[in-house]
């Protein structure tokens, strides 16, 4: 019998597509663009394990297949989702082969079912190892870490059946008061877009497509408010907000997902500007887009229809909705004329394309299900062809992914302040207190969107320093403030214990762990104020007008200096909060972000010098909430600052000290002069570990124009960095090929090219920290 020629896996993909559109009704087209289940609806506990719902089943009967499933193995507090009833790694590998099974048998055509999952720092199911949140591991600046990390992770989603993550990268911490800080790799255009370039790349190396997030400019809302109102020029958004989704684009990303936010007037998955013109046309891009949840349902709003609303995202460009009640009405809206169906065959086409390219119509066919129930079904196979990447065994991939989070934590941590004597600590210092809301507790290290974790799971910066010292040292533990509040009662105990030590580790910061008394909006995002959110200050719907560490740390933190104990801060954060000037209160002052489920290991490993600390910081840290924002790259208008407070950050981005002194030469450029139709030369500067520790020293590159260009120039702008290992004494040159992208800007037209003037190249340790040299870009020689 021939098969039919989508059926063919020698066929190319367009003919594949072509020949199934070909073939499908207008409701079995509708039913590949829609994404409106929650996937841990599609399943229940039964005798023996887990079996489909009646409501799944009436899902796919509906349409004739599906598009795409949401979250089948999502655990968290939203979902309701733990492990009495959820999916572990073994289970979620049989439940995706079992909702195969059903589509591919019971529908005409047999269109394998798109597994969409969340990946925001590793994969949200039971069992799924939770890596450190991406401000984290922005604070690395290590892409290459990263794409282990990436590949890891899409090695545990795709051993369990999946076939698309869903990572946030795009965004930008433009505001730390914004919730979502932590999802985001940092503040800056060019360090996201190479994070994001990774990403990509190590989850393609695992099979596993990426659906990056949010397009666009979600970071830029006014006041740091949750799905609020941008005030984006079209510029800006190019020059800042759009530069690592095009650097994705270009990677392999398999989607975007369209933002919440609304740009000049339009919210982003109604836009055709961004969705179409500037995503299709200008970049080529040919992959997916997808709805943000509920999304498309909020157009309603201004279609007063949901038929028209559906059509409305569907013609800007939107090829598959999440959880709305609007696309499942498309064959609507083709019948009552307002959208036409070549337009809806052209978003089916994408869908297909997508499911095709990840080698679902390939993947051998799910065996019987002699139970029809709670069998452990090996998860379904797929023939990858001989080149292709193993995907590693489930207990492989585990221990994997765990170790190479705990490399990222080690590599994130920051040392923001050092008096050159209190750190590292000695294994064997006699008494160290262990003190502050965030020193015994894994949940509120490891960040939002997580599921639960095993009991016991973890190391917490109190284990991590317990397991660190020597025989015969104490370590005592106090937790002396709630994490919220005001609360001073716990005040009194901590004192005793610091007024005894010969150090104090004072572990301070914020949460965003959720609970089951967590209040949600219907998008999953927590709802804050009243108490609805108990406990956090950080995390998706968690905004703060005022992002100051809560006043019952500050006092916790006051009352520890003045026994005059030798204090070390460590802030576990997903923002960067603002710090007053600590130099009369602590010696050493340490940013770990969330670090992960093994971040108190890493915490302590940096602490007593058994590694260096390497991290840089991915954002500014203000002074205090009202000289907000602070980002290192705006526009230079050579502001003279506030009456009554600096206006410049209490560190600056790209910061980070060592435990040793290194010293810069000025950057030496190979031409003082270069055409702008031939720019390419070289920028070297010597670096030089003066001190008596080995130390990993990120040079970091930034361009700043003098003179010249289509608009006003910013302060400065992250243009490269090199990681250098130096021994004691060693000295090393960091070399940066500078080319089109390094010295490109945006012209009247807002395309990349370079523009005749004078700029300057620095180099340094910071963007606060640069030595320079000119360069003189003249005009296109022919």
């Amino acid at each position: 019998m021939t098969l039919p020629r989508y059926r063919d896996p020698a066929a190319p993909v367009p003919d594949r597509v072509r020949d199934l559109l070909g073939r499908m009704t207008l409701t079995e087209k509708v039913g590949q663009v829609n994404q409106r289940m929650y996937g841990w609806h599609a399943y229940e506990r039964a005798a023996g394990g887990h079996r489909l719902t009646e409501a799944f089943r009436a899902e796919v009967a509906a349409f004739g297949g599906m598009g795409a499933l949401y979250g089948l193995q999502r655990a968290d507090a939203w979902s309701g989702v733990g492990f009495a009833d959820g999916l572990d790694a073994v289970d979620g590998a049989a439940m995706a082969a079992r909702v195969q099974r059903h589509v591919r048998e019971t529908t005409r055509l047999g269109i394998p079912v798109l597994l969409v999952e969340e990946m925001p720092h590793g994969h949200q199911a039971l069992d799924g190892t939770v890596l450190p949140v991406n401000l984290s591991v922005g604070a690395t600046w290590d892409p290459e870490l990263y794409a282990q990390a990436a590949a890891a992770a899409g090695a545990e989603l795709r051993s369990r059946g999946a076939h698309v993550a869903l990572v946030s990268a795009l965004d930008l911490v433009r505001d730390p008061r914004w919730g979502r800080a932590e999802e985001c790799f940092g503040e800056d255009p060019y360090l996201a877009a190479r994070l994001t370039e990774a990403l990509v790349e190590g989850a393609r190396e695992a099979g596993v497509g990426v659906v990056l997030k949010h397009f666009a400019g979600q970071g830029a809302t006014v006041g740091g408010r949750n799905s609020a109102a941008t005030e984006l020029g079209a510029r800006e958004l190019h020059e800042i907000h759009l530069v690592a989704a095009r650097a994705g684009v270009a990677a392999g990303a398999s989607g975007v997902m369209a933002a919440y936010n609304e740009f000049d007037g339009l919210p982003c998955v109604a836009s055709r500007y961004l969705l179409t013109e500037v995503l299709r046309e200008r970049w080529g891009f040919d992959g997916l887009v997808m709805a943000d949840g509920g999304a498309i349902d909020r157009l309603v709003r201004l279609t007063d229809d949901p038929v028209t609303a559906g059509a409305l995202a569907l013609d800007a460009g939107c090829d598959l909705s999440l959880w709305d009640a609007c696309f499942p009405r498309l064959a609507e809206a083709v019948e009552r004329g307002l959208l036409s169906e070549e337009a809806l065959d052209t978003a089916v086409a994408r869908v297909l394309t997508a499911k095709f390219r990840l080698g679902l119509f390939d993947e051998d066919p799910p065996g019987p299900d002699p139970d029809g129930a709670g069998a452990r079904d090996a998860a379904p196979g797929r023939d990858r062809g001989p080149d292709a990447p193993e995907v590693p065994s489930v207990a492989a991939r585990a221990w994997d992914a765990g170790d190479v989070g705990e490399r990222i934590a080690r590599a994130s941590i920051t040392l923001l302040a050092h008096d050159g004597a209190v750190l590292p600590l000695s294994p064997s210092a006699g008494r160290i207190a262990v003190i502050g809301p965030n020193a015994d507790s894994v949940e509120q290290q490891i960040g939002d969107y997580t599921a639960p974790q095993r009991p016991g799971s973890g190391v917490t910066v109190l284990q991590g320093v317990r397991a660190a010292v020597a025989p015969g040292t104490e370590v005592v533990h106090a937790r002396g403030c709630e994490l919220v509040g005001d609360d001073r009662g716990g005040l009194p105990e901590a004192v005793a214990a610091a007024a005894g030590a010969s150090v104090a580790v004072l572990v301070l910061g914020g949460s965003s762990a959720r609970s089951r008394t967590t209040a949600f909006d219907d998008n999953g995002a927590a709802v804050a104020g009243s108490g609805a959110a108990p406990g956090m200050t950080c995390g998706e719907g968690v905004d703060l007008a005022d992002v100051s560490l809560p006043a019952g740390q500050r006092a916790l933190l006051d009352a520890v200096a003045a026994t005059g104990t030798p204090v070390v801060v460590v802030l576990v954060q997903g923002r960067p909060h603002a710090l007053p000037d600590l130099r009369d209160r602590a010696g050493a002052v340490l940013s770990a972000w969330y670090p992960g489920p093994r971040g108190g290991r890493a915490v302590a490993d940096v602490l007593f010098g058994v590694h260096e600390p390497r991290g840089r910081l991915p954002v500014s840290v203000p002074r205090s909430s009202a000289q907000l924002p602070v980002f290192h790259n705006g526009k230079d208008h050579r502001y003279r600052g506030y009456v009554d407070e600096s206006h410049q950050p209490r560190h600056a981005f790209g910061h980070g000290l060592a435990y040793t002194d290194v010293e810069y030469g000025t950057p030496r450029l190979s031409a003082s002069r270069v055409a702008a139709d031939a720019p390419d030369l070289t920028c070297r500067v010597a670096v030089r570990n003066t001190g008596d520790r080995a130390a990993v020293e990120t040079v970091q590159l930034y361009l700043r124009r003098l003179s010249g260009g289509s608009s006003w120039p910013r302060v400065r702008e992250l243009r490269g960095f090199v990681r250098l290992s130096l021994a004691p004494g060693e000295r090393a040159e960091a070399v940066f090929a500078v080319g089109r992208d390094t010295l490109s800007s945006l012209d009247r037209d807002l395309a990349w090219v370079v523009e005749p003037g004078t700029v300057a190249l620095g180099t340094g340790p910071a963007s606060d920290r640069t030595l320079e040299a000119r360069l003189d870009i003249t005009a296109p020689s022919r």
